[in-house]
């Protein structure tokens, strides 16, 4: 159980009040909960499928993956995501997902519960989308894979954002993440962190 007044090994115990240096101290030793521990970065520019596949989930309860300026080279595609289930990707249609969006004219919903792919961006123009993913349980072979999903972008020159989540409503371990889209190569830089987790020793 976390409990924010405990540091892991008794590093410092104290009544859950720090002071400026002290956090600053906890972060430097890397006993500050909360925190991001950066697992990988890919930068890339003519590629369909970006594989991130040590993300050291028997470490980490809660994964985040920063997009940064990804977009598609080509006209309208989706910027999806597949899991892989002990090292094998699952292709079937059995993910679900469900996102609204809006743009200064119109306001709207894309959903599945039989998806072959989990959408995070839909219908890329060659525009950069930006955003973040919360991925919860892919270690953990007892419980679904979840995952929330909040990007903004332009497409066809109009502002959108984009935001929602889904699963993988199958009990296993999921220890890689691919982003992809269909037709078009992609490009920017996607960062994966792992949240640092506080514990009663």
């Amino acid at each position: 159980m976390s409990y924010l007044g405990t540091q892991p090994n008794n590093v410092k115990k104290n009544t859950g009040l720090y002071t400026p240096s002290e956090i600053l101290q906890l972060t430097k030793e890397g006993n500050w909960g909360g925190s991001l521990e950066l697992i990988e970065e890919q930068t890339f520019s003519a590629t369909t499928t970006i594989d991130f596949t040590s993300i050291k989930g028997n470490k980490y309860d809660v994964i985040v993956a920063q997009l940064n300026d990804v977009q598609t080279n080509g006209g309208n595609d989706n910027i999806d995501m597949r899991f892989y289930e002990s090292g094998v990707l699952e292709t079937a249609s059995v993910y679900q997902y469900a996102l609204q969006y809006g743009y200064p004219s119109t306001f709207g919903e894309t959903k599945s519960t039989g998806a072959n792919r989990m959408v995070i961006a839909p219908n890329q123009n060659s525009e950069n989308t930006n955003g973040y993913i919360y991925f919860y349980n892919l270690n953990n072979s007892s419980k679904y894979s979840f995952y929330t999903v909040q990007t903004t972008n332009l497409s066809g020159g109009n502002f959108f954002f984009y935001f929602g989540g889904g699963m993988l409503p199958q009990a296993s371990v999921v220890d890689g993440i691919r982003f992809f889209s269909d037709t078009y190569n992609l490009e920017g830089s996607i960062k994966l962190y792992g949240v640092k987790q506080i514990w009663v020793t």
